[in-house]
């Protein structure tokens, strides 16, 4: 066939294959092999630290579950445990320093506003 003034031979179309150096492919094989390994590696490193982690998380919860439980049971003999105690005692020294502040701001605001 002339197609452009060309000589065209029929087959295959696109580029033709080149000639691939057969070692150098077998070296990027290697290497690429090489990498996927280390990523694996990585990647199985970080999921142990994570599944660790949350490990210790869960550990702590549970010892924060049973103070609790060991709390409600002395309430329902009649006991008040101590960090309750002290937790409510903050809460009402927060309450009267918010309290006294709010008393003093209003107060303020009174001295100024009946000023001519």
């Amino acid at each position: 066939q002339v197609v452009g003034g060309k000589v065209k031979k029929p087959g295959k179309r696109g580029r033709k294959p080149a000639k691939i150096d057969l070692k150098a492919k077998l070296e990027r094989s290697r290497q690429s092999a090489r990498e996927c390994r280390a990523r694996k590696k990585l990647r199985y490193q970080y999921l142990e630290e994570l599944v660790s982690s949350r490990e210790r998380a869960i550990c702590a919860l549970r010892e924060e579950l049973e103070m609790y439980k060991q709390w409600c049971m002395a309430m329902d003999q009649g006991k008040i445990p101590s960090e309750i105690k002290a937790l409510l005692t903050g809460e009402e020294q927060g309450k009267a320093q918010q309290n006294s502040t709010k008393l003093a701001k209003a107060g303020k605001t009174e001295a100024n506003g009946s000023s001519p």
